[in-house]
């Protein structure tokens, strides 16, 4: 029941966008196509930006800008135009259906979820411009108020997909809604800024001097993609450095394969859980990856590098042995910090290091314990309450654990 419930939102977005596609496409061919060739020249910008994405959950900035640009154009070289929301619907749907086949057959997860934010923000936007505009509401509009009306309506237009693809996220992971909503927005600061600009000065640039706008003005947005996907790919190079540093307790036999790893997929799942922001969450990943690298600095292995159950003294000296490693790598001081703190006193502890420490006595606990390592590690945990573990990170972790769809890297 708890499972159906998670994905209704899910259900209910996807069938409401191929509804209103269904539907726009419908009446589109019954009526046919106003201004065919202003809609094959956005039709072509939208499908042009699907196919720049790099991977399957990226943003088409160029394509989102076409298509919101289509959805507030007004005038073409000073002509009203007269397509209207359905028409806006189609050629956007239709596009960036196109757009997404190459992703689709390399089968990149995400693309449905993509297309069914893509039609219902641009319906939105359409709904909320073109029948006011063929009514003639904005007529009396001009210069800066134009251009201010155009930004407000993106900006509802980007709040609404914020909240789409938080929905979406919540009814897939089943993560809590709130902090995936204020990341949402948050990386609406970044990419997201530059398409509803992009997106607004199209529509502005196309009223005055007709579809040469277009490829003027997508130009820029493209270097802003291949800026975000240099970005993303220095990213992934630095995580994969971290990964690697990670796994040299392993290499040395200090660490059971895969510890690591499996402490910093929890890690992040419990930090999701409890509601931590992205940057928080990814100072978390590289602290749970890196949290038994002091014992590089051991003379003799702890036995399994179970070291959940050295006293407390020893805990603390490997852990800074450990901050020290971490800092002398160039990784950043945050991180470090983490590390260095995994064993201080519960209280005085920052949330990332709480986490790391709770999770990391689970899995201990958990490879030693046997077929009933799991709960029994888990209730260990709860008597630790008192002291050793934070009650809000121990609870976190149970609810993580409830919903069984945690996907942890095996030991091999």
């Amino acid at each position: 029941m708890t499972r159906r419930r998670n994905l209704l939102p899910l259900t209910l977005i996807h069938t409401s966008a191929a509804l209103l596609a269904t539907t726009a496409l419908t009446h589109t061919l019954w009526t046919g196509l106003e201004e065919r060739g202003v809609a094959l020249a956005f039709g072509l910008l939208v499908a042009v930006g699907e196919l720049s994405r790099w991977n399957g959950n990226s943003t088409a900035g160029l394509g989102a800008a076409g298509a919101l640009s289509y959805a507030l154009l007004g005038t073409n070289a000073g002509h009203p135009t007269h397509h209207g929301v359905f028409q806006v619907v189609t050629v956007v749907a239709v596009a960036a259906l196109v757009g997404c086949v190459p992703h689709i057959a390399r089968g990149q997860s995400g693309t449905p979820d993509h297309l069914a934010r893509r039609i219902l923000t641009v319906g939105f936007a359409a709904v909320c411009f073109q029948p006011l505009y063929n009514q003639g509401v904005f007529g009396h509009w001009g210069g800066p108020a134009y251009a201010l009306l155009l930004l407000a309506l993106l900006s509802l237009t980007a709040l609404c997909d914020a909240v789409l693809a938080a929905a979406l996220a919540h009814s897939r992971t089943r993560w809590p809604f709130g902090p995936l909503l204020r990341d949402e927005l948050r990386g609406m600061l970044g990419i997201g800024s530059a398409v509803c600009a992009t997106g607004a000065v199209m529509a502005l640039a196309v009223a005055v001097v007709g579809l040469w706008a277009l490829p003027v003005f997508s130009v820029p947005l493209l270097l802003t993609q291949l800026s975000f996907r240099r970005y993303a790919a220095v990213r992934d190079t630095y995580r994969q450095t971290i990964t690697s540093l990670a796994r040299s307790t392993e290499i040395a036999g200090y660490t059971p394969a895969g510890h690591a790893r499996r402490v910093a997929a929890l890690c992040q799942a419990v930090g999701r859980d409890m509601g931590l922001s992205e940057p928080d969450l990814t100072v978390l990943e590289y602290a749970a990856l890196m949290h038994d690298i002091g014992q590089l600095s051991l003379v003799d292995p702890v036995p399994a590098g179970a070291t959940a159950v050295l006293p407390v003294a020893e805990q603390r000296r490997i852990a800074l042995l450990g901050g020290a490693v971490v800092r002398q790598t160039g990784v950043s001081p945050q991180v470090a910090a983490v590390v260095e703190r995994q064993a201080d006193p519960c209280r005085e502890q920052p949330v990332s290091a709480r986490i790391v420490r709770a999770v990391n006595a689970y899995e201990e606990k958990t490879r030693a314990g046997g077929p009933g390592g799991p709960l029994q590690a888990l209730e260990e945990l709860r008597l630790g309450t008192a002291g050793d573990y934070a009650p809000e990170v121990v609870e976190a972790l149970a609810r993580v654990l409830s919903r069984g769809c945690l996907t942890l890297p095996s030991a091999g």
